[in-house]
């Protein structure tokens, strides 16, 4: 084989690849998105009918999807504009780099110690909370329209952000890395039917974000005082303070590699005080 053939064929398997890569994303948006399934469903079906009617020589159905698959395209552009915008800004939202700062073991533990403590607090006085934390996503665009604050995260400021006489109460907290980064963030409430009509607004704005961002919403409802996580675009409602622990120290664990790294300087500490 000569290295001709060997540079055209690196460049078939680079190609192939990349469409890979825009499809498992694309595909990836599209589970998270209620709208988009069904737009997506609309489209499967509309192919699968035309390939019968060319199969089985329907003219006249054959000739009316013709239409429809050849302005169907901007159709879909005009009338989906928000859903593809949507898919479009949770790309471009995505961190290369990962986290702002990947916390350490001990950091990790603190941060969820202080957002469960306060969790449980509001539980008892069913003071309504929904504390956001970002993980790769960027929540930036949130960030930018809410109140910034910039503080080290305790129960205690918690509790006193969400009090009902707090002119910040209302809206959400957002969490990077181990800092209250803003308060007052307004998000986007999810399209989901399968969402019971008996959860409100805060409900639907935790699950709202986790389908457009990977970040992680947990709820203390102003109702009932249950803990709920939101998370991948699933709702976990009425949780155990154990059960948001649990949750919150998988959902918060860096990536391997960092992850490796952090075991491995704890190993070194660990030594070195000996």
């Amino acid at each position: 084989m000569t290295l001709t053939a060997v540079v055209e064929l690196f460049k078939k398997f680079i190609d192939i690849l990349l469409v890979w890569l825009v499809l498992y994303y694309v595909l990836k948006s599209l589970r998270k998105n209620v709208k988009m399934v069904l737009l997506f469903k609309g489209i499967v079906f509309i192919l699968v009918l035309k390939l019968v009617s060319d199969l089985f020589s329907l003219v006249t159905i054959g000739y009316l999807l013709d239409y429809v698959i050849e302005w169907g395209i901007l159709a879909i552009i005009v009338i989906f504009q928000p859903e593809i915008r949507n898919v479009l800004e949770q790309l471009g939202r995505s961190q290369l780099l990962g986290r702002h700062k990947v916390l350490t073991v001990d950091e990790r533990e603190k941060v969820v110690y202080e957002i469960v403590t306060a969790m449980d607090a509001m539980k008892k006085t069913r003071t309504g909370a929904l504390i956001v934390i970002e993980r790769d996503n960027s929540l930036n665009d949130y960030i930018e329209k809410s109140k910034k604050i910039y503080a080290d995260i305790s129960s205690e400021l918690l509790v006193t952000i969400f009090f009902p006489n707090n002119p910040l109460h209302d809206g959400g907290v957002i969490i990077q890395g181990d800092k209250i980064t803003s308060a007052r963030a307004v998000f986007p409430t999810s399209d989901n039917l399968k969402i019971s009509k008996r959860l409100g607004t805060r409900h639907r704005a935790a699950l709202g974000i986790s389908e457009l961002t990977d970040c992680i919403s947990l709820i203390v409802s102003e109702e009932t005082g249950r803990l709920s996580v939101a998370m991948d675009g699933e709702l976990h409602y009425n949780l155990s303070s154990d059960e948001v622990k649990l949750l919150l120290l998988e959902g918060l664990r860096p990536k391997q590699s960092n992850f490796d790294e952090d075991e491995e300087e704890d190993e070194e500490n660990v030594e070195e005080n000996k």
